[in-house]
Parts: C-alpha cells; structure tokens; sequence
C-alpha cells in the first residue's frame, strides 16, 4: 500500500527495503521502473496528469529528499524515511557488482555519462558498463535501440523531471532492461564533476539550500519548495487533519 502525497504514491519503504525491492525487480522478468520523487516533481504531477501517470505507475516510488517525508508527516500518513535517489542508486550498484550484473548510463552532457561509467567501474568492481549516451538527442528510437543492444540488465535514465520519467512509460519495454532508475543529475555526481552537499546538510533536512548556494540560478525551480508547503497545509485542511 502506498502513502498518498498530493496525488502520488509513495512505497513506504526504509532503504534497506528499498534497495532489496529494487534487486527483486532486477532478477524478475521486466520491464521495471524507479521514480525518485521530491517536492518540485511532485508539484510538476499536479499540473501535468501525464507526468502523474508515469511516476504513479512506476513500481517502485521514493520519497527523495526531506520535503516528501515532512509532508506526509504534516498529513498524518508518515513514511518511514527518505530514500535519496542517488544513495539508492549507489546501493544497487553495490548488489549489482556483486552478481556482475549490468548498467546502461543516459544522460547529462556530452562526455559525462562516460565520465561516471569510468568512476562507477572503478568502484565498483564486478559492475559492467553496457554501454553510455549523453541526454542530448532527438528521437527515443536510437536510443533505446542502443540500450537493448547493450544488453544491459539496468539502466540509469537520468534527463530530469518529468522527461525522465515519461521517457521510461514510453519505452522500458523496448529497451530490454529489466530495470530503469529515474535519478535526474546523478551522472554529474557520478562523474565528480558536480559535488553533493555535505553530510551535515543532508543529514538536516538542507541539501536543497546547499544546492541553491551552489546555483543560484535553480531560485526558481526552488520556489515549488513553498508552494509544496502550502499544498500540504490545504490539504491537511481539507482533510481536517
């Protein structure tokens, strides 16, 4: 059963559970697929139904970051905790090398997703990279082609929200794999040359200020932050809560 926030369903799942749900769907028959969602996207789902269709119809659904689990909370339907997309990811990379299984890596810019493939292998070792493509492309046909030529057991599909996650509606049965993961900007990261904020900050609930601090120019994608504030409070109203 999920927890019901603003319109989406989230899996009320620690991580550990999280990441042992997420092999279950690696090792079964796919096509499967993982959403992350935080406040901004769950605020994308409220004015785009397509965007809600895909992220609600994903078998897997996180609370990524401290603003979902809050929220839930102030509507008295808690989540256990937040499931950060990319510490999920970095998990099941951890289940994947052990078994050799493999990763398909799409998106950021030109050069990066390789960049992260190099780093991921070298960390983890017994993890396969099947093969990698920038987010810039035009048509979904090539791509997916390429995937399924790959024979990639998984694939990270990082192109941000919503196109992340209607990409993956679109066309997870065509790739092949049997598991994709949603996970926005996590290439960067993985690359190394986007840093994550520091433990304190995450630990406090402040990873979206640190990013903000990073780069200013996110203000406006940020002011969903409050706008996802007041929808819960109306909510909470409305539910007499």
């Amino acid at each position: 059963m999920r927890i019901e926030v603003l319109g989406v369903g989230f899996d009320n799942l620690t991580m550990d559970e999280a990441v042992d749900r997420g092999m279950a769907l690696l090792r079964s028959d796919g096509p499967h697929y993982v959403v992350t969602p935080n406040p901004e996207i769950v605020e994308v789902c409220r004015e785009h139904p397509e965007a809600a269709r895909a992220v609600n119809g994903a078998d897997l659904v996180l609370a990524d970051g401290v603003g979902v689990v809050m929220g839930a909370r102030m509507l008295g339907t808690p989540l256990k905790e937040k499931v950060p997309g990319i510490e999920f990811a970095a998990r099941l990379m951890e289940k994947m090398a052990e078994e050799g299984l493999s990763l398909y890596l799409l998106g950021a810019k030109p050069g990066v997703a390789e960049a992260a493939g190099a780093k991921l292998a070298a960390k983890y070792p017994g993890l396969k990279i099947a093969g990698t493509h920038d987010g810039y492309f035009q048509e979904d046909g090539p791509i997916v082609e390429a995937i399924r030529r790959s024979g990639a057991d998984a694939a990270f599909i990082c192109l941000g929200a919503p196109k992340q996650e209607l990409w993956m509606l679109r066309n997870a049965a065509a790739t092949g794999a049997r598991l994709l993961c949603g996970l926005g900007g996590s290439l960067d990261v993985f690359a190394g040359t986007v840093k994550r904020a520091p433990k304190f900050w995450s630990d406090h609930g402040l990873e979206w200020f640190y990013r903000l601090c990073k780069e200013p120019r996110r203000i406006g994608r940020m002011m969903k932050l409050p706008l996802f504030l007041v929808h819960i409070r109306q909510e909470k109203k409305r539910n007499g809560k």
